[in-house]
């Protein structure tokens, strides 16, 4: 069990616990993103419902492991509103770069199948959002439903798969922008509570809450309901970044297992082993997620977009504080830095001179009022719901660091300790407090343009 967990002794621990009778009916999966969570709750779900319990190994033939590899068990039920369509670019990529090969088209499949399981009729159930999207779900469904019928003609006919993708790729996009929501709501999670008390088909049903982070006050306390008293027929994952982030009463009735940052061999293994192709670790910075940097490149969200959507901040918030000064300067002057004096206006100087381009003058020119910048931001990044919003946050201090040296001014060490302050109370706030991103965004802003404009008087 869990062999296809690579590099995670947190795991060894899980199945140790399995083998003697010991699994907990809660269970916590915490750790960076991208680090096996949710494959392993999947996985875990596979195990427990397994016919051979507790030996369980993946290639198990029975029936309920055989449905459990497809994703296609009734007793495994999925509560996310994370983005899919990274991994099933990444996973379609594989798939054409070797169509024969059946691991290929196994992990292309259960990442379609993932997005699927999102909308269960057990968690769409009275959503206001299911009329709108019904169709395409369905339309969605079927078309995979049919193309995994006739996989082994479609691999063998680029021309079909191309298509069969193309298509099934523009309705998962449709059902992620109009179907997943940023916040498990109460609701969502009363249904998942009744659906936890009705008897599995199979031997034994598993609920997966990914982000749990991401839960409205009532939702938690619903939740704590269901925590203090679980059926015994039923095993609850929670996954989340940050154990911390998760409500204390909640936290006292799960089990943690703790997820840690994969090596850099360890990545690759992931990607050689997932995707069938490799990082070139000298193009990922320092410290970065080689996993994360993969799939990003797949990602309509990618580093170059949350790089562009950086530097329109510090320069709209530098332009913003400028003019809050009262410096003289008019939105429509062409030399936007140049008349302004030290202080504020040699930073916004250098920003523009540097990242200008890269945001786009005729963003910045249409994007002058603090309200504006933020909607704009927001809805450029799609509310940072694939869990960028760090990332985006982390560049933004990039950005200021590489203004603030090339300035070279002793007084400018000062705008690094600004804005790493703030940041890092913005990512808490987010991470720990599970304030909405775009609230933590406007209060950043708002902060940042205050400790700006005063210190251009200095």
């Amino acid at each position: 069990m869990f062999e296809n967990i690579i590099e995670q002794g947190t795991v060894l621990q899980l199945g140790d616990d399995i083998n003697n009778h010991r699994s907990a009916p809660s269970m916590l999966f915490f750790g960076p993103p991208n680090t096996g969570k949710s494959s392993a709750a999947i996985e875990l779900s596979r195990v427990l419902s397994c016919e051979q319990y507790p030996r369980a190994e993946w290639k198990c033939s029975c029936s309920s492991c055989e449905k459990h590899r497809y994703l296609m068990h009734d007793d495994l039920l999925l509560l996310t509103n994370r983005s899919f369509l990274p991994v099933i670019a990444a996973c379609k990529s594989a798939l054409l770069r070797n169509p024969s090969n059946a691991n290929s088209r196994l992990v292309f499949f259960r990442s379609l199948r993932r997005l699927i399981l999102s909308f269960s009729p057990v968690t769409m159930e009275d959503d206001p959002k299911l009329p709108k999207i019904s169709s395409v779900l369905q339309s969605f469904d079927e078309k995979l439903s049919e193309y995994w019928a006739n996989s082994e003609t479609y691999f063998n006919e680029e021309n079909k798969l191309v298509k069969y993708y193309d298509s099934l790729f523009k309705d998962a996009s449709s059902l992620e922008k109009e179907g997943l929501g940023s916040i498990i709501t109460i609701g969502q999670i009363r249904r998942v509570s009744m659906w936890c008390r009705l008897s599995p088909n199979g031997r034994h049903k598993t609920l997966v809450i990914e982000n749990a982070e991401n839960m409205r006050d009532e939702g938690r306390n619903s939740l704590l309901k269901l925590l203090e008293e679980p059926p015994s027929s039923v095993s609850i994952v929670l996954t989340t970044k940050r154990k911390e982030a998760i409500m204390p009463t909640i936290l006292s009735r799960l089990r943690p297992y703790r997820f840690l940052k994969r090596s850099a061999e360890g990545e690759n293994k992931v990607i050689r082993k997932v995707f069938q192709n490799s990082v070139d670790e000298i193009s990922v910075k320092p410290g970065r997620s080689l996993v994360s940097a993969y799939l990003d490149s797949f990602s309509e969200r990618s580093q170059e977009k949350l790089e562009a959507a950086a530097a329109r901040f510090i320069i709209c918030l530098a332009r913003i504080a400028s003019l809050s000064a009262g410096r003289g300067a008019k939105s429509g002057n062409a030399s936007f830095a140049s008349c302004f004096s030290p202080g504020v206006s040699l930073f916004l100087y250098a920003a523009e001179e540097r990242y200008a381009q890269i945001a786009g003058t005729a963003w910045l020119e249409h994007n002058m009022k603090s309200a504006s910048v933020i909607k704009a931001l927001l809805s450029g990044c799609d509310n940072f719901k694939d869990d960028s919003f760090s990332r985006f946050l982390e560049i933004c201090l990039e950005i200021v660091r590489d203004v603030t040296r090339g300035i070279n001014r002793p007084q400018f060490i000062a705008y690094n300790d600004i804005f790493g302050k703030y940041i890092g109370e913005a990512v808490t706030a987010v991470d720990v407090l599970n304030i909405n991103t775009a609230s933590a965004l406007e209060n950043l802003f708002y902060k940042l343009k205050t400790a700006l404009t005063r210190s251009s008087y200095g």
